[in-house]
């Protein structure tokens, strides 16, 4: 019997352990409606704009979109992976600075807010060799 309730609590803790989980809150899950790049969606608290990007359904090593626009300030990323393989993207600016990223992600949803001045930068994926395989493009902000 002793042997019997020392295996509950011990799986009683896991459980609690696993339920409190690590909360990044930098980066949530969010329910995108597709990948196309999006801007000016205003969000509901507080405004900001939010660009959607989603890599390619087929299992391309390419996003959805090459370009997207959106308005300065603070910047949502919304990304989707609908692939087994992980991916991310990274929004790096002129001076080849990366100024923000989201989490590296498969079969998954991800954001990430990040403050842009206006001007051009690149998005990518950081995972080595997919960015020069095609996953990049142009994100203007005005």
């Amino acid at each position: 019997m002793k042997k019997l309730a020392a295996l509950l609590v011990l799986a009683l803790a896991a459980f609690a352990l696993v339920a409190c989980g690590d909360d990044d809150s930098g980066t949530t899950t969010t329910e995108a409606d597709n990948g196309a790049a999006v801007a000016g969606d205003e969000k509901a608290a507080g405004g900001g704009s939010t660009v959607e990007f989603e890599a390619d359904p087929g299992g391309e090593l390419a996003y959805t979109t090459d370009s997207a626009s959106v308005e300065a300030g603070e910047v949502t990323i919304d990304f989707k992976n609908p692939q087994g393989l992980t991916h991310d993207v990274a929004i790096e600016d002129a001076s080849g600075e990366t100024v923000g990223k989201t989490e590296l992600i498969g079969e998954g949803e991800t954001s990430e807010t990040v403050n842009l001045k206006p001007g051009k930068y690149t998005f990518y994926c950081t995972v080595p060799g997919h960015r020069e395989a095609g996953m990049e493009g142009t994100l203007t902000v005005e």
